[in-house]
């Protein structure tokens, strides 16, 4: 294993101060992509589109749950699995209190494909309270490209998406591990040495790992 090199206070601080420098440039960026971000143009959604939730048969508009932005996080789940992906499994388990985004007038919820009684067995598992909704049988997931496969009321507008690794800061294990010395011990980061598996290889759902 490559471990960080043992110094004097004094160098180390040398060191610090330089990553501080670098970690102001990367907020100032990061502050300039998000307003870029707040001010894409809206695409307004036209098509109606029927969900199936806890209590029936829901628009679009009812996973608003009466606020005024909904974050919506397509969960990967095929109609033909009986378990939803690890990879999502890990970003949800990752959400804080729902109750500081309802504070800012925003709801968060779950769609994926699969029939609703396996969300919602899985979700038990799982030990989640987010909504969670089916799209089972409906275009809502290939509309908005979030499914790779051969397919592809009130206003509701769409304002952006990101897909892969622009998730990354939703995950909140992996922000927390970027501020350690062995960081997500994945073969890609820099420097080497430090990871001992490809990307994502070592994730299991949180019932899965062997203590």
């Amino acid at each position: 294993m490559n471990t960080p090199e043992a110094v004097p206070h004094e160098k180390w601080l040398t060191a610090r101060k330089e990553l501080l420098a670098a970690e102001k440039r990367l907020t100032h960026v990061r502050d300039e992509v998000n307003t870029m971000r707040r001010e894409l143009p809206m695409v307004k959604i036209d098509k109606p589109y029927a969900l199936e939730g806890p209590g029936g048969r829901v628009g679009l508009a009812d996973l608003f749950e009466g606020r005024r932005q909904l974050i919506v996080y397509h969960f990967m789940f095929d109609p033909s699995w009986d378990e939803g992906c690890k990879s999502c499994s890990f970003t949800v388990d990752g959400i804080g209190h729902r109750a500081h985004l309802h504070a800012r007038d925003t709801t968060l919820a779950l769609v994926s494909r699969a029939p609703l009684t396996k969300l919602t067995a899985y979700r038990t598992r799982m030990g989640w309270t987010v909504p969670w909704y089916s799209s089972y049988g409906s275009d809502f997931n290939y509309d908005f490209h979030v499914t790779l496969d051969d397919q592809v009321a009130p206003v509701e507008y769409n304002t952006y998406s990101a897909y892969a690794r622009g998730t990354d800061l939703l995950t909140g294990t992996y922000n927390w591990l970027d501020l350690t010395p062995y960081g997500r011990q994945e073969d890609w980061e820099r420097p080497p040495g430090r990871g001992d598996s490809p990307f994502m290889s070592w994730l299991r759902r949180h019932d899965e790992y062997d203590d």
